[in-house]
């Protein structure tokens, strides 16, 4: 296929992050090609805003952009990230850290955790914590910092990493590479949806004041809304309220006091959680919670009190249901983003979802008239990964022991899909975790998850028992010492930081 059999007029209705992350793939791709690339965005429409956090492929985006990363970083207020830490998941008072990355290596053709699992089981005390293991858990519970090395034998290398940033810059960044490529934004709120007679596929949209934008084909970002997908398309939704019924989100900036730490903070609540974003210039606060066991008011004061600085405004609210489009492509349209549909960001994997959209639709470009086959395998696929992504999600609620209030026995009888029950079973036997179908969450994901949840194996891979104790023992304490030692020999993140920026930390400026 030649680009010329390609849609000729792309029109990409809604702006935000899902909208200028599609525009600026898109222009860096196909719209070198010839091909006309428009977004219609109206400024009388907020932006959600709450992805703030994300996971290490976004670098995978940013290089397909040929981003420079301290450009971006500076551009959006952007800090590094390590991992997640969650704080009263498990039990009230507990906390573990979902580290990205790696820990141990594999030996004798058996996954380093199993050899820490035979001797955390026979002697806790002396070979602590599984999180012990993982540079980039260690690093960040020291706040300390530096981009991966390049050889591969390095401990160094085990480290993995995304960016806190904020997301309305972070848009505001990407418009200004995509219009640098041709991509024409329109100004405007949409009205209306035009349709072919016979085939249904959208011709054009309409906006306020009589202007009529047309195009071949069509990438629906206009967020919960999803006007084209669903309000024309009628593509329908798959709820899962079920089982995640968090239905609100309220979230506020603050102050940043003290040194930016490189992860995350989810801490769980009576009716929800909170999370913590440290930006260069904020800190980003929000409270997810289920509206059936908490009202707005009493929501509201939860986050309030646990800012750690000054709130730079009041709490805005954000209504939502956890679930999926039925069909994320239809006829010559695609939702990306929200549209497409949404699961809390416990796990920061909203502009995940955006990125993974964005290089599916790449990867199956339609021609000019749209095979029905490519369309399914999209529709498969981006099911498959939500799917995926919910369950990692749901673990974190399914997995606990908290039965301090009304919500959380509830989240603890909640019905588990058999593919996330088929995952804990296996692990709780043995400690084994697989991947399946491209899983989003890497084995460690699920290993740091899992255990610090409190799920037990009841044993360990026979096959170790086949090697002598001494020398498991002497694999295990190696990776451990390596890890000590390479962490804390690492910069302040706060000072990688700011000679990035090329100013003080924010908690100097602060005091001056």
């Amino acid at each position: 296929m030649t680009v010329f059999d390609c849609p000729r007029h792309i029109v990409i209705c809604g702006g935000g992050t899902a909208g200028w992350m599609c525009a600026a793939a898109l222009s860096r791709t196909i719209g070198r090609a010839g091909v006309s690339i428009a977004l219609v965005e109206s400024e009388e429409i907020g932006t959600v805003g709450v992805g703030e956090a994300t996971i290490p492929t976004i670098s995978t985006f940013n290089g397909m952009l040929g981003l420079d990363e301290d450009d971006f970083l500076r551009a959006t207020e952007g800090t590094f990230k390590i991992g997640i830490v969650f704080a009263n998941w498990g039990r009230a008072g507990e906390n573990y850290l979902h580290p990205f990355g790696v820990a141990g290596f594999d030996y004798e053709a058996i996954r380093f955790h199993q050899f820490w699992l035979k001797l955390h089981q026979a002697d806790r005390e002396a070979w602590g914590e599984f999180e012990d293991y993982s540079l980039s858990a260690v690093a960040a519970r020291a706040g300390r910092f530096m981009r991966p090395g390049g050889d591969p034998d390095s401990v160094l290398s085990s480290m993995k990493y995304a960016y806190h940033f904020d997301a309305g810059l972070y848009a505001r960044y990407l418009r200004r590479y995509a219009e640098a490529r041709g991509v024409v934004r329109i100004e405007g709120r949409i009205v209306d949806v035009a349709q072919h007679a016979h085939s249904g596929d959208i011709t054009g949209v309409t906006l306020e004041g009589g202007r009529a934008i047309n195009g071949d084909f069509f990438i629906d970002c206009t967020g919960f809304r999803a006007l084209l997908i669903d309000e024309t398309l009628k593509a329908g939704f798959e709820d899962w309220s079920h089982r995640l019924p968090n239905d609100r989100a309220l979230a506020v900036p603050s102050e940043s006091h003290g040194p930016l730490t490189p992860y995350t903070q989810a801490t769980a609540e009576s009716a929800g959680w909170r999370w913590r974003i440290p930006l260069q210039h904020r800190v980003g606060n929000g409270h997810v919670y289920c509206s059936n066991h908490m009202t707005d008011d009493q929501a509201a004061r939860v986050l309030m009190a646990g800012l750690d600085g000054k709130a730079l405004g009041d709490p805005r609210m954000l209504k939502f249901r956890a679930g999926r489009r039925k069909a994320f492509w239809k006829g010559n349209c695609v939702a990306i983003g929200l549209s497409a549909g949404f699961l809390e960001p416990l796990e920061s994997t909203s502009i995940h979802l955006i990125q993974t959209g964005i290089s599916k639709l790449l990867a199956l470009f339609p021609a000019a008239q749209p095979s029905q086959a490519d369309i399914d395998e999209y529709n498969r696929l981006t099911a498959l990964e939500y799917e995926q992504a919910r369950d990692f999600i749901l673990l974190h609620y399914v997995a606990t022991r908290r039965d301090d209030s009304p919500y959380w026995q509830e989240r603890r009888r909640t019905n588990v899909p058999e593919t996330l029950r088929q995952k804990m079973e296996l692990f709780a036997s043995r400690g084994r975790v697989f991947r399946r179908d491209d899983d989003l969450f890497t084995i460690d994901s699920w290993l740091a998850v899992m255990l610090g949840q409190g799920i037990e194996p009841r044993g360990y891979d026979p096959l170790i028992d086949a090697l002598p104790v001494t020398e498991i023992e002497g694999l295990v304490r190696h990776v451990r010492d390596a890890v000590s030692r390479t962490a804390a020999a690492l910069p302040r993140h706060e000072a990688f930081i700011a000679a990035i920026a090329g100013r003080k930390p924010a908690h100097e400026r602060s005091l001056t």
